[in-house]
């Protein structure tokens, strides 16, 4: 991620020094007609221009904030409500498939479990996006901000937020809350003590995580590609269609001039490039934020990437009116949420390693239980019986139901015959204590690291900035001979003696 972000500082500075951008400065924006209208009765003097112009005070825009976040928090309760429904769903699906006829399915109840609910929760996203969609412009109208750019700020923010947490939540469920609190036999928790809460897969979390991931993203770059280049495709033959109907044949069509065939194409989003610029953040929050889980994220992105231009270079040129241009030096706000990506990914992908995945808790027993003890991790022959040392006892006499012997589940508890049972044994701490310590370790490691990778690699090319300084050198001659010459034009005028190189 520090190196993506790092590659396209340069490639911006690249861009802007084309495009003549260097020394360009945003013009003070024209207010917004909504404000203007809202506020016209409250002016000030602008600091800039020194005209008087309509202003919001203080205690409205705080008041207009507090219920713009206020509604952010309802969303992203909803949010959360419709994973906890996704939940109770998996729960009862458990149940269900477990005692299925079929045998196929019983036998693989936990991934017919999980991939149904992928399904519906992948279903309940794409729902509620459009839903989000409404309710930002609503929230960002409600706060009347000043300039467009404020506007477009503010709206980006509110769309970034709601599908982030939307996209996201799920998995963040699978990665770090499913199975930890099941609780354990003869104890199992149950949500409203009815229904036995979802462990994870027996070979481990990351299993139903990468499903989770893999079948989200796949259907969801499907569905983007669908809706960017499918959907004008179908609105231009529905336009072609009707056009017919009203008596314009295809004849009188081909006649038309080029720009009056352009204008029936479909105008471009209110927004602009809004859609373009969720779309691909979206995309790098989800290859880099939990990419120690499924490693094939980055692939996936870029063959879909790969397809994308093309489809967004057809859907720009044939399916949609030209957009009006507009100067920028830089990419705005999504810059700075790129960057909060980053960090949010390595903080991600230190709990996902520690707590995940089984990694710590094999390098607690090589190093501490295991064959290899006090000798150092060489090889596999370190882990010789490390399942058994995952699993606990349980006494089937307790549940009372006639049952007699033993059975093992995954944890770290004590046998029944000792004398605290079913307490957690030391080696339960020992893997705590490691997944702790290596968090801490990693997210410091990995931020040095990031950060002299942002030191090393330099925000503006070398031969970039050889030009700019060769420029700003032959501006500086230019400017000094300019007025050597007309000083020394001025001298020769009042008949002044002069030097041939000093004035």
């Amino acid at each position: 991620a520090t190196v993506f972000l790092e590659f396209w500082k340069r490639r911006r500075a690249v861009l802007t020094y084309d495009w003549d951008l260097i020394d360009w400065e945003d013009e003070e924006e024209e207010l917004r007609p909504q404000f203007e209208a809202k506020y016209s009765q409250v002016e000030r003097v602008n600091p800039i221009t020194g005209k008087p112009e309509p202003f919001q005070p203080f205690p409205d825009k705080l008041s207009r904030l507090m219920v713009s976040v206020s509604g952010i928090f309802f969303m992203i309760s909803l949010v959360l409500t419709a994973v906890f429904a996704v939940v109770v769903y998996r729960l009862v699906a458990m149940e269900q498939f477990a005692s299925f006829k079929w045998y196929f399915i019983k036998k693989y109840w936990q991934f017919a479990t999980s991939g149904t609910g992928v399904c519906i929760n992948f279903m309940i996203i794409m729902s509620l996006n459009v839903v989000y969609e409404k309710v930002a412009y609503l929230l960002t109208d409600l706060e009347h901000p000043r300039t467009e750019s404020e506007w477009e700020n503010s709206f980006a923010l509110k769309m970034f937020l709601f599908q982030f947490v939307n996209l996201n939540s799920s998995i963040f469920y699978i990665a770090f809350f499913l199975g930890r609190f099941a609780g354990r036999p003869g104890k199992y928790n149950k949500l409203f003590n009815r229904w036995r809460l979802e462990e994870c897969h027996p070979s481990g979390c990351l299993i139903d995580l990468c499903l989770q991931m893999g079948v989200i993203m796949v259907l969801k770059q499907m569905w983007n590609n669908f809706m960017e280049l499918g959907y004008p495709l179908l609105q231009n033959w529905w336009s072609r269609r009707k056009m017919k109907r009203r008596g314009q044949s295809m004849e009188t069509k081909v006649s038309l001039p080029q720009w009056e065939k352009d204008w029936n194409l479909q105008p471009m989003n209110l927004h602009g490039l809004m859609d373009e610029y969720l779309e691909m953040v979206l995309q790098f929050g989800f290859t880099t934020i939990f990419v120690a889980a499924f490693p094939l994220a980055p692939l996936l992105a870029l063959l879909n990437n790969i397809i994308e231009i093309r489809l967004d270079a057809y859907k720009f040129v044939t399916q949609w009116r030209r957009p009006m241009p507009a100067r920028a030096t830089d990419i705005g706000i999504w810059y700075g949420i790129l960057e909060g990506i980053g960090v949010l990914a390595v903080i991600t992908n230190a709990f996902v390693i520690a707590i995940t995945s089984d990694y710590i808790p094999r390098f607690v027993y090589a190093y501490k239980y295991g064959p290899c003890t006090d000798q150092g991790y060489r090889q596999e022959k370190c882990l010789k019986g490390y399942v058994n040392s995952s699993l606990s006892i349980f006494d089937l006499s307790e549940l009372g139901m006639g049952y007699s012997g033993y059975c093992r589940y995954r944890d770290y508890r004590a046998p029944p015959w000792s004398s605290t049972p079913y307490e957690f044994t030391l080696q339960f701490w020992h893997v705590l204590a490691a997944r702790l310590a290596f968090i801490i370790v990693f997210e410091h490691l990995v931020f040095g690291i990031k950060s002299f990778i942002a030191y090393l690699i330099p925000d503006i090319p070398k031969d970039l900035c050889d030009r700019m300084r060769r420029e700003k050198y032959l501006v500086q001659e230019m400017m000094y001979e300019a007025e050597l010459e007309h000083l020394q034009r001025e001298r020769k005028k009042n008949g002044k003696q002069y030097h041939h190189e000093w004035p």
